[in-house]
């Protein structure tokens, strides 16, 4: 079996409330990268950039993104 990793991180913001500009000034991250990160398009993921997201957040990296086993 194998999986891929899904990144909520745009559904969280939504059900949280929060801008994705409140973010990226919040997390001192561009734009362009959150919106990679939003669209699940991230091809490496930046440990550090996740770091300051939760942190800003409040969060635990479960809160943003899921692993799901392909059948």
């Amino acid at each position: 079996m194998k999986g891929k990793i899904i990144i909520k991180l745009d559904e969280y913001l939504k059900k949280q409330n929060i801008s994705k500009t409140k973010l990226t000034q919040g997390a001192a991250i561009q734009m362009t990268q959150l919106l990679k990160y939003c669209r699940n398009q991230v091809s490496r993921v930046d440990l550090d950039v996740l770091a300051r997201m939760c942190n800003f957040l409040e969060c635990d990296l479960n809160d943003i993104m899921v692993y799901e086993i392909e059948k």
